[in-house]
């Protein structure tokens, strides 16, 4: 896959098959219109293209920007376009101008000029250009004077599959793991840097690593307990996660700490991709560091049991 970090890098193509949007989380939803995208183009015998937006448009152009949360960076939607076989992937710097584009605008200048475009493949709510006033009548209006075909995927396809990025988030913040990894149709992953902590995990026999997570707009499910893998130097490792503020030895800021089974390595510095799969209990306060203990030990066995199975 090409990426590309501006449309003025790329070379227009001959027949380009087209589809547009942020794709937060890349869930269900989204892969069954990237599926179809990458049927029509064997028909039409061209090259996929995916134009995305990066800042997030409501980063841009909302007040409520502060409080987003958001299911994937950048980086990870990348890894996922690319797992998905897209060939072409457009990552468009999102800034006010761009945003006053008028629809018709945005037809000319950027699915023509710019990329190509011969099939332009959306879902059934997208919309476009100045003040989203572009819509799916208005692209089959316009269309055909552009030279290129458009086809909607039908809401009921995806209705059907009753998914979205809101509902995906609404279960993050439960800490209903399992059901936002059903939506999306694989792990919900969590990446950062290890960095130095208190070290108390290692006092009670379970040394942690804490991970920085710099991306702040990046969204953390809820506090509490989960199983999940690791992925550190292309190994796949088994764990358990606790985020929140470590209550029984009077946490006062949220962190985030895997502990990883079987493993004794110096990791500080190194970047981990923690892949949560279940939510196994949430945080409270113990009585003692004890009973912290042989919680933990309970924790484990859970995780250990889950992770077997998968």
């Amino acid at each position: 896959m090409k990426v590309y970090h501006s449309l003025d890098t790329f070379d227009k193509l001959p027949k380009a098959v087209v589809t547009s949007g942020t794709f937060d989380g890349v869930h269900k939803g989204h892969q069954k219109i990237l599926s179809r995208l990458k049927e029509i183009n064997i028909q039409q015998q061209g090259e996929t293209v995916v134009l995305t937006y990066w800042p997030h448009p409501r980063m841009i152009v909302s007040d409520d920007s502060q409080d987003l949360q958001l299911l994937s960076t950048i980086e990870e939607k990348i890894e996922l376009f690319e797992a998905l076989g897209i060939q072409h992937l457009i990552i468009t710097p999102f800034t006010r101008a761009f945003s006053e584009l008028t629809p018709t605008e945005f037809i000319q200048q950027v699915l023509v000029d710019r990329i190509g475009t011969k099939k332009f493949v959306i879902g059934y709510d997208h919309r476009f250009g100045r003040n989203r006033e572009g819509s799916f009548d208005f692209l089959q209006k316009k269309a055909p004077s552009f030279g290129f075909e458009v086809e909607e995927i039908p809401r009921q396809d995806i209705d059907e599959l009753a998914i979205s990025s809101t509902r995906i988030r609404n279960a993050l913040q439960l800490g209903d793991i399992e059901v936002a990894n059903g939506l999306l149709g694989r792990p919900y992953p969590i990446s950062g840097v290890v960095v130095k902590g208190k070290q108390i995990g290692r006092t009670l026999g379970f040394p942690t690593a804490n991970l920085e997570v710099k991306e702040n707009y990046k969204l953390v499910p809820a506090n509490g307990v989960y199983a999940v893998n690791v992925r550190h130097r292309g190994q796949l490792l088994g764990g358990i996660l606790n985020i929140g503020i470590r209550p029984t030895i009077d946490g006062t800021h949220r962190t985030i700490e895997v502990h990883l089974f079987d493993f004794d390595q110096d990791i500080y510095g190194e970047r981990l991709q923690i892949l949560l799969h279940k939510f196994i209990r949430p945080e409270k306060k113990f009585e003692s560091l004890d009973a912290l203990v042989a919680q933990i030990k309970e924790d484990k066995t859970v995780a250990t049991k889950y992770l077997s199975t998968l």
